[in-house]
């Protein structure tokens, strides 16, 4: 990601649940601002830790910029937390 803002902004994500190696596959997610983000393709997914917290974390894109989604499992909310242009 180039010209990276770091954020903090709680989003709604539609997103599936399945089995698999792949349970969690988020579709599109609503901003604060009302805008809605239709995801193209899901770069890397990989769990971290906040504290005692499993939160899984997502690099998507929607074809025009990168984002950094963030579901923690323990308190079901999404956040994104990094936006960037593509090159």
């Amino acid at each position: 990601m180039n010209d990276e803002l770091f954020l903090n902004e709680r989003v709604e994500v539609v997103a599936t649940f399945a089995t698999g190696l792949n349970p969690c596959y988020p579709h599109k997610f609503r901003r604060a601002n009302g805008r809605v983000v239709t995801i193209a393709e899901i770069g890397l997914r990989h769990p971290t830790t906040a504290g005692k917290r499993t939160v899984h974390v997502f690099d998507v894109t929607d074809g025009g910029a990168d984002y950094r989604l963030e579901f923690d499992s323990e308190r079901l909310t999404w956040h994104l937390t990094r936006e960037g242009d593509r090159m």
